[in-house]
């Protein structure tokens, strides 16, 4: 234990009032809706605010240590940064107090009294549900201050901001009903005081012994002390009771588990444990530490372009930013951890980040670190890794167009459901799929669709399902705009059945080619028929090699877009290029026979425009005129009843 030294900070005990300047103001209707919250719904987890308040309070002497690197006036003579914690029983009220970088009175108003994040709609979304996971978001949305609430009927903050003369200091209040008062009073040391006035359910929380466990559980490995008294009624001195080191900076033979995870809690926010992680210390031409996270559930703002993601930087043990984007690829951006460096510059900022070589550098290397963590957690411990594909795979998909070079490393970590799929086997791997490739196969087939359901009742792939070739079924909506970007797999390419020829290659028999030129020969005048009934509906009416049970199917060009790619461009304000495709029909089907024997009729332009309109509803593609198609549909099925109506 440490002597009796700690931070004075912005005492609770030593305010005056300086000049009336008292003031009510209104929350911001976020606020009020999140407060209410609080205090009526979340009762699980009622400890994470005292892993708030801490988190804060680390925060705030971060970014003194930070400021002070250009200006060491601001520490004056309390430069040892760090945290105290007094409890008080008898009146139900826990104080937390740093001596960090403080707050102006504008500063109190407008973090105290807003959420200025973006995501806040989503916060509430997931508040209003289940309260565990309402408890696991209190932090990602820089809300963590109002989770005193929970605990507190009545708040106070006193504050003053480093390098303020001590009649700069400001009192908050606020009993979470509405509204909050602020007004200048003298401080006599710079930094933060957050008391919190316990309900009479929480008076657990102004235990001395039961802070020291929450202390230990949740805020061990803050890199500043955090001292509370000695135990004994009568004791005047403080002494540490966390460990005081950040973690990251330990050797990992002296790290357990429950350690990593529970700065995995700190870091990311969150009560649920991490899949996995990669601690590392790189040494020689370049030197940082890493400790890398991979979460078990994805965050709310995944798919936000101003979403929290990256990771917190140091430099020499200095915190310089939070969500540091510039370290890992985007698509890499659920990864949660801490990058110290010994190289980059103290001053360094955002801008600097993107331009800097030695950045460029770490961040190939941590790409590349966090690549073979997933590859060994899919090797060694398949079910976490079918947690971690059903909440981050498609945004893992999106680094097979953007980091081409790492290609190699990401193709065998994707998953794919398959028409070899079942209720033991959700997903296959590429691995897996070679290995059940036929004899003289040379594709890797797949079909895109809205749905798994949809690609697997894809009328391309049924003749290819009757021969037992399996085809990889993607429903993701990136999933044709990243299958654009791959060529194939362990000298297998890839094939859009969807697309062009189908490339059976090896797999066609003699006999196979014979029947099909033998069809072809058959029914040209029928194919003829079709395309001048058709017209600029498709660019060519032919025999399909594809289908066995429908009766038509359309085909794009090898280059074409998808139906789906158009609606997306469409929806963007983008025009796609024109293009036409081809209709196979199946020449064995009883619906194309009786249409090969109806006249040059109305009946056989209108026979030929229904096949081509279910082609059409079998893609995904929707009808220019489905009142039309509904129409056409009933006159057949008239014309189909009256012979037996007759009898």
């Amino acid at each position: 234990m440490e002597p009796a030294k700690e931070p004075r900070g912005a005492e609770p005990g030593a305010a005056e009032a300086a000049g009336g300047q008292r003031q009510t103001h209104g929350f911001q209707a976020e606020v009020r809706e999140l407060l209410k919250l609080m205090i009526h719904s979340l009762y699980s987890h009622r400890e994470i605010f005292l892993r708030e308040l801490i988190s804060n309070a680390s925060d705030a002497c971060d970014r003194l240590r930070f400021a002070a690197i250009g200006n060491s006036a601001l520490l004056g003579e309390d430069a040892e940064l760090g945290i105290r914690i007094d409890a008080d029983p008898t009146a139900g009220t826990v104080t937390i107090t740093d001596n960090g970088i403080g707050m102006t009175r504008e500063e109190a108003i407008t973090n105290l009294g807003t959420i200025a994040r973006s995501g806040t709609a989503e916060f509430f979304r997931g508040l209003s549900g289940d309260e565990q996971k309402a408890s696991q978001l209190i932090g990602q949305f820089g809300v963590g201050f109002y989770s005193a609430f929970i605990v507190a009927e009545r708040v106070e903050v006193r504050s003053r901001k480093a390098g303020e003369p001590p009649t700069a200091g400001v009192r908050w209040e606020s009993a979470a009903d509405g509204d909050f008062t602020v007004e200048s009073v003298t401080l006599p040391a710079r930094g933060t005081a957050v008391t919190l006035h316990l309900k009479a359910d929480a008076r657990e929380f102004a235990d001395p012994f039961r802070l020291r466990g929450l202390i230990r559980r949740y805020s061990d490995h803050i890199g500043f002390p955090v001292r509370m008294r000695k135990e004994g009624e009568a004791s005047l001195e403080y002494e540490v009771v966390n460990q005081a080191k950040a973690l990251w900076t330990l050797p990992r033979t002296e790290i357990t588990d429950e350690e990593y995870r529970q700065f995995y809690q700190y870091v990311a926010h969150d009560f649920t444990d991490p899949l996995a992680w990669s601690h590392n210390k790189v040494e020689g031409k370049r030197e940082y530490i890493s400790l890398l996270y991979v979460p078990g559930r994805a965050p709310f703002d995944l798919w936000q372009r101003e979403g929290a993601r990256g990771l917190k930087l140091y430099v020499r043990r200095v915190f310089i930013m939070d969500d540091a984007e510039q370290f890992l690829p985007l698509y890499l951006r659920f990864i949660k951890g801490v990058v110290d460096s010994s190289d980059l510059p103290l001053n360094v900022s955002r801008e600097l980040l993107q331009q800097d070589a030695e950045v460029e550098a770490i961040r190939s290397g941590l790409t590349k670190r966090v690549l073979d963590l997933l590859a060994r957690l899919a090797r060694e411990e398949p079910d976490k890794y079918a947690v971690f594909w059903k909440e981050f795979g498609a945004a893992l998909k999106e680094g097979i167009a953007q980091d081409h070079a790492n290609q190699p490393a990401l193709l065998p970590l994707l998953r794919f459901a398959s028409t070899f799929n079942n209720e033991d086997t959700p997903t296959v791997s590429l691995a897996d799929y070679l290995t059940r490739m036929k004899p003289g196969q040379e594709r890797i087939y797949y079909v895109i669709a809205e749905s798994v359901a949809a690609a697997r009742g894809s009328p391309a792939i049924e003749r290819l399902r009757e021969r037992g070739i399996e085809v990889l079924l993607l429903a993701d909506r990136i999933d044709e705009w990243v299958m654009g970007h791959v060529e194939s797999y362990e000298g297998k390419r890839f094939k859009d059945a969807t697309r062009g020829e189908l490339e059976l290659g090896g797999l066609e028999s003699d006999a196979d080619r014979k029947q099909h030129d033998a069809e072809l020969k058959e029914s040209k005048g029928l194919l003829k028929r079709m395309k001048d009934a058709l017209g600029e509906r498709v660019s060519e009416v032919r025999v399909s090699e594809r289908l066995k049970e429908s009766p038509a199917v359309l085909v794009l060009g090898e280059h074409d877009l998808s139906e789906q790619m158009r609606r997306i461009l469409a929806a963007a304000g983008q025009k796609a290029p024109e293009s036409k495709p081809v209709l196979e029909v199946n020449v064995a089907h009883p619906l194309v026979k009786y249409l090969e024997e109806r006249p040059e009729t109305g009946e056989f332009a209108e026979l030929a425009q229904l096949l081509y309109d279910q082609a059409a509803l079998a893609e995904g593609t929707p009808l220019a005129n489905p009142p039309e198609y509904v129409q056409r549909l009933n006159r057949l099925l008239v014309r189909l009843a009256a012979p037996q109506a007759a009898t």
